[in-house]
């Protein structure tokens, strides 16, 4: 069945309680008066409470409303958060460069305000040493606590160790801060790029040199000698 509300002549009841344009409870009447109102206003007779008895009906324009509905859902579903959980392998004896690495990359997860789940993989003799992995999570715990806190304590998994780190910011809120840190970035942009027109020099045509032309000397003529 649709879901769409009945409108104008779909409307198949012989009475509405019908609603104006503004809002105004205009009471019950029949559905032709009804019709001739919304003909009168331009407007379209919309059933909005089909179970009420008699049927709830609206003076509206039904376009309108169906393209601001569509919008705000869109909206909502733009602002919709969403919290993902990522996950971050590491071995026990990683090199401090490949850890400062991966806790760059839990940071920034932290920061978009997901979850993060922290494998540590164990093998062959490694396994024997659970407390190598167990201070490795404990390290990186301590390293990002002002981002994130231990959701889930380190648990021997098969031959991983796992841990789940929660953002201390909600989605929603890391989401914000992500959508006004862009406009500072983008208003900052218009702001270098205004201030380089305004400072960049005028051309002007060259003011054309006067031409001097020189005057030919003549040189005195050679009296010839005695």
């Amino acid at each position: 069945m649709s879901a769409e509300p009945r409108i104008n002549d779909r409307i198949r009841v012989p009475e509405v309680r019908l609603v104006g344009p503004s809002g105004e409870q205009v009471g019950i009447v029949p559905l032709a008066k009804a019709l001739e109102l919304a003909q009168e206003y331009d407007l379209d007779l919309v059933e909005v409470a089909a179970n009420a008895r008699p049927p709830v009906c609206k003076l509206m324009d039904y376009g309108k409303f169906k393209y601001e509905s569509a919008m705000k859902a869109r909206e909502a579903r733009k602002n919709q958060a969403h919290t993902v959980i990522k996950e971050m392998k590491l071995r026990p004896k990683i090199d401090p460069h490949d850890y400062d690495t991966k806790k760059g990359h839990v940071v920034r997860f932290l920061k978009q305000g997901d979850k993060v789940k922290i494998t540590i993989m164990f093998r062959g003799r490694e396994q024997s040493r659970p407390e190598l992995g167990f201070r490795l999570l404990q390290r990186l715990a301590s390293d990002v606590e002002e981002l994130g806190f231990i959701e889930s304590n380190p648990k021997q998994d098969g031959r991983n160790m796992i841990m789940v780190l929660g953002p201390h910011k909600k989605k929603t809120e890391a989401m914000a801060e992500a959508r006004e840190a862009q406009a500072a970035r983008k208003a900052e942009r218009q702001g270098v790029a205004s201030e380089e027109t305004s400072e960049a020099p005028v051309e002007t045509e060259a003011a054309e040199a006067p031409v001097v032309e020189a005057e030919a000397v003549e040189a005195p003529a050679e009296t010839p000698e005695a």
